[in-house]
């Protein structure tokens, strides 16, 4: 798909500042106006993106110690001296 748009000049100012092309500054808002259109509609997520953070919450899990039966103070300071 191609799209044809006039660019502001401001635009291609605040790319040259910034040191990006214009093509990656026009990414970049898009990218930051879909992320706060999504975050302020409130539009429920996928199952996919629900997974997705569900795994990466989960990621390290195999590296947390089992708790024991029940938690005393010894257990609680066994680390510190």
């Amino acid at each position: 798909m191609v799209v044809t748009v006039n660019i502001p000049d401001e635009l291609v100012a605040q790319a040259k500042a910034r040191g990006l092309s214009l093509e990656a500054l026009v990414q970049e808002i898009l990218t930051q106006q879909l992320a706060a259109r999504s975050v302020e509609s409130g539009q429920p997520r996928t199952s996919e993106e629900i997974r997705a953070w569900l795994d990466s919450l989960a990621q390290f899990s195999d590296k947390i110690p089992p708790l024991p039966e029940t938690l005393s103070r010894e257990w609680i300071y066994q680390d510190h001296d």
